[in-house]
Formats: structure tokens, sequence, C-alpha cells
């Protein structure tokens, strides 16, 4: 095992891991190696100083030596309140206008999906791991809270 240190087109510095210098290169022919911080896969190899074992304790770095440069994405910032008070609105409306099949939600999502009856919208009611077994199918649904008037 080799560890090899990299370089994105994108200036980001990381390590790879490799079996031998000969699979980095079969990877990088088959751009099968990604930068992990812009997933980039223009990646080449930078000069590193091979890891010899002499039998000796290495001296202690300095600590500027010990520095790692991470670069760290910025956490997607939150919509403003009021954005999400209107997109809920939206998706409220949206499931009224919506043919209420019920329980039968996920039979009938799942007929639509499959072409055996006509796509319209649709809303009920499904336990969550019948909505899990339809978003491994495939089948697209969106949990909607009920509206506050609806709750009392």
């Amino acid at each position: 095992m080799i560890v090899l240190d990299l370089h994105c087109s994108n200036e980001h510095r990381f390590e790879g891991w490799f079996g031998s210098a000969a699979a980095f290169e079969a990877q990088l022919a088959r751009t099968l190696v990604s930068c992990p911080v812009c997933g980039s896969t223009e990646v080449r190899r930078l000069p590193s100083a091979p890891y010899v074992q002499t039998g000796q304790a290495a001296p202690e770095e300095q600590p500027a030596a010990r520095a790692v440069h991470a670069v760290r994405a910025a956490p997607p910032s939150a919509p403003p309140p009021e954005a999400l008070a209107r997109l809920m609105t939206q998706l409220r409306g949206m499931a009224r206008s919506a043919e209420d099949v019920g329980e039968r939600l996920p039979e009938e999502a799942r007929r639509i999906h499959y072409g055996e009856t006509e796509a319209r919208d649709i809303r009920g009611s499904a336990s969550a791991d019948e909505v899990e077994s339809l978003l491994e199918e495939g089948i697209l649904v969106l949990p909607v809270p009920p509206a506050e008037e609806d709750l009392h």
C-alpha cells in the first residue's frame, strides 16, 4: 500500500491510498481518481518524500510542519423563514388540490408509476416503512405536514 500526495486542477491537495504506483496510474487513466472537495478528475501526483523505516524515532516536527490545510465547503445557508412559510403554503395548496386516495396511497402511487392507471396528483397516508419502500422503487413521494387548521 502506498500513500500519494495528490493535487487537482482547482488547487485542492489531498492524499490517496493505492496498492501500487501502477494501480494509481491505471485508476487515473480510467478517471477513477477524483478530488474529494470538488470532484475534479484532473488530478496529478505531487512529489513526496518516501517513508523509510530506520528503527529510530522520528524527530518531533515543528508545529508549522504538522499543520494541515483543509478546505471546507461553506455549509448551505438556511432560507429565510418567510421563504419556508411560502413554500409550505404552496405545498399544502398542491396537496389540497390532489385526489385523496387515503390509505391506498402506496398502492395507487405504484399503479401510476408503473402505468397501470392514468397519471394524476394524489394524496393520502402511508407509514414510514411504506414511504421508504416507495422511494426505494424510485417512486417519488413527498410528505407534507397538515395545515394548522387541519390539526384541530
